[in-house]
């Protein structure tokens, strides 16, 4: 589906909005066409239900955005043993065992199934994300032959860590990410 296409944007929108419009589409629909055809102009917002439902599923469980921006606030002012102590705890509560990290841009080694997970936070506070910190998060990845690498950074990543991220599968977390596990 297109990125900007109709219903990929109502995907991404809440979900009560598909179901506002779908409802509004078919209610005109049907008032508007001859008799013989009022029923099938009702059901011409049965899509925008079926993306509403779909919006539905994917936004459920998920935080607000006001819990979103609350959590971001709340963690901008921790220091990092708090935070650190937080991140432990929903690391835990996820099921992993944690240990702290003691190799450079590494804090914190999980395990879980079998799996280990490196995981780079300290500079969460951060403006701005460069490469260096995933290079090193990478490096000692490949090191330790970790099968996966997570980064937690509040603020932006530049525009050259964005391809290092993808073609190197690093997981990042945001403030939205945080508010889910945080919480």
């Amino acid at each position: 589906m297109a990125e900007k296409s109709l219903f990929a944007v109502l995907l991404r929108s809440p979900w009560w909005v598909s179901l506002a419009i779908g409802a509004t589409v078919g209610l005109v629909a049907a008032a508007a066409l001859p008799q013989d055809f009022r029923v099938a102009g009702a059901l011409s917002g049965f899509p925008f239900f079926v993306i509403g439902a779909m919006a539905a599923r994917r936004q459920w469980g998920q935080p607000s955005a006001a819990q979103v921006a609350r959590t971001q606030q709340e963690v901008s002012a921790m220091p990092w043993p708090a935070f650190a102590s937080a991140l432990e705890a929903a690391f835990q509560r996820d099921g992993h065992q944690v240990q702290r990290g003691t190799v450079p841009g590494v804090d914190f080694v999980l395990e879980r199934q079998g799996v280990t997970t490196l995981v780079s936070a300290r500079r969460w506070k951060a403006a701005r994300t460069g490469l260096e910190p995933l290079r090193e998060l990478q490096a000692a990845r490949e090191a330790a032959e970790a099968q996966k690498a997570l980064c937690i950074a509040l603020g932006e990543f530049t525009d050259n860590t964005r391809p290092f991220v993808q073609q190197h599968g690093i997981t990042v977390w945001q403030a939205a990410e945080l508010a889910q596990h945080l919480k």
